[in-house]
């Protein structure tokens, strides 16, 4: 009789209720997603190509070429 527990039902436990559960772990994998998705974008805007360059391009290969 000593090893018997008393449980105390704990609304807030999401082990308790297998739709809390549920709901917690897709806003919790969403969540994760999005910050994933807003990390790498950022990553990407910071990180992109910067030319210092003005290219000329030749005129016969514009869209309305002009050949001499």
């Amino acid at each position: 009789m000593e090893n018997e527990l008393d449980l105390i039902d704990n609304p807030v436990d999401i082990e308790l209720s297998k739709p809390s559960k549920s709901k917690f772990l897709f806003h919790l994998g969403l969540f994760g997603f999005l910050l994933f998705f807003v990390g790498c974008n950022y990553g990407l805007w910071t990180r992109h190509y910067k030319s210092t360059e003005k290219i000329e391009v030749p005129e016969s290969t514009k869209y309305s070429p002009i050949y001499k």
